[in-house]
């Protein structure tokens, strides 16, 4: 199996609170978090992840969480520094940091960019005060903008907008004005998913009135779709669209074909190739436990590899997300596997007219595919 690129992903794990459709692994943050303890661990947990590297270049870094700019420039800075006295780092990789318009005050994104940051993903949702305050988010409209002329005059070149639609109220009109909100701010990336109801959050115990129904969101899909094609964007992935090639989410793009990536922070998640195969592992998602277990140099958890059925799942479940697929020999590269069990897997979904394979031996989604994205992604799951 040939090496993959290598990435490294950061979580920081706390919020100012917890949004009512947010399933991620963020906490509170109450007055005072631990922040500098909490730096110091991913330091020790970096050192860990040393070995793992074995020596290759880091291609992309992404500090997520919760909410990484609620941690000083500093922070950032002595965090980044970490990582670039333990391991080889591409020149010119890719540094995102996510930030929310509400916590930006804890730096500015000119101090974020000395500290070694080079791409900021902003959480704006929606441009709508309204329906902001239904999200349960602490920003409103003014705050975005404001955010994102500081982005821009403190030099970022490259920066994604987040946003929300399948939203409580929302309409194909309301939808659009979002969208010719973010592009109006000129992020060359903008991310833009629906809103869904994921277990263990407050949403999915009590929906909120006003949700669209599956005729309305489709065509809030469609029409945002169409808007983002109008204003420049192109789609290269189910919820991601950028001006060019050049500015799509480099770290992302290697999760989505199934590239490597380190891990440290709560709940992170790894996933290494090796000789004896592809095998992921996770960290304790308690930042308190997972702090301690940093002090304490406990035995982190060996790393779980992935079965052939295992690696078929996980590899169409990002891959068939990219609007262009994949080529086959990447299939072959990257899980070990042969064409025939790539053949035989993809058996049904052709026969449903789900997936295509083009004169190259690429593989992707149909339009019916990405339509039925879930129902695609089942077909691969393993049959007992």
């Amino acid at each position: 199996m040939n090496e993959p690129p290598l990435s490294l992903y950061a979580h920081l794990p706390w919020c100012v609170r917890k949004c009512p459709y947010c399933d991620f692994n963020s906490h509170t943050a109450g007055d005072a978090p631990p922040k500098q303890r909490y730096i110091d661990a991913l330091l020790a947990d970096l050192d860990r992840e040393k070995e793992r590297a074995a020596g290759r270049t880091i291609e992309s870094i992404f500090l997520g969480g919760g909410t990484p700019s609620l941690f000083s420039p500093g922070e950032i800075g002595r965090l980044l520094e970490g990582v670039a006295g333990r391991f080889s780092v591409a020149a010119d990789a890719e540094v995102t940091m996510e930030a929310n318009p509400g916590t930006v005050e804890f730096g500015t994104p000119a101090a974020y960019r000395d500290a070694g940051v080079n791409r900021l993903s902003i959480g704006a949702q929606s441009f709508d005060d309204d329906a902001l305050k239904r999200l349960g988010r602490i920003h409103g409209s003014d705050d975005i903008r404001r955010t994102v002329e500081d982005v821009v005059t403190a030099g970022f070149d490259n920066f994604n907008i987040d946003l929300m639609n399948g939203l409580p109220g929302q309409t194909t009109e309301s939808a659009t004005i979002d969208i010719e909100s973010a592009a109006a701010l000129g992020p060359t990336h903008i991310s833009w998913y629906e809103l869904t109801l994921e277990p263990n959050t407050v949403f999915f115990a009590r929906p909120p009135d006003g949700l669209p129904q599956e005729e309305g969101a489709c065509e809030i899909q469609d029409a945002g779709a169409q808007k983002l094609r109008s204003l420049g964007y192109r789609q290269y992935e189910v919820s991601a669209w950028a001006v060019d090639e050049k500015r799509r989410c480099r770290h992302n793009v290697n999760y989505w074909l199934f590239g490597d990536y380190l891990a440290v922070g709560a709940g992170a998640h790894g996933k290494i190739s090796g000789s004896g195969g592809a095998a992921r592992y996770r960290k304790p998602a308690n930042p308190l436990q997972y702090m301690l277990a940093m002090e304490e140099g406990s035995a982190a958890a060996q790393p779980q590899l992935l079965s052939e059925d295992d690696l078929v799942f996980e590899f169409m479940l990002n891959a068939l997300r990219l609007v262009d697929g994949f080529p086959e020999r990447l299939f072959l590269e990257r899980t070990g596997l042969s064409s025939e069990q790539l053949k035989t897997a993809m058996l049904g979904p052709l026969e449903k007219g789900l997936v295509e394979r083009d004169a190259s031996n690429s593989w992707r989604a149909t339009a019916l595919g990405q339509q039925f994205l879930n129902d695609l992604q089942a077909e691969f799951l393993r049959k007992s």
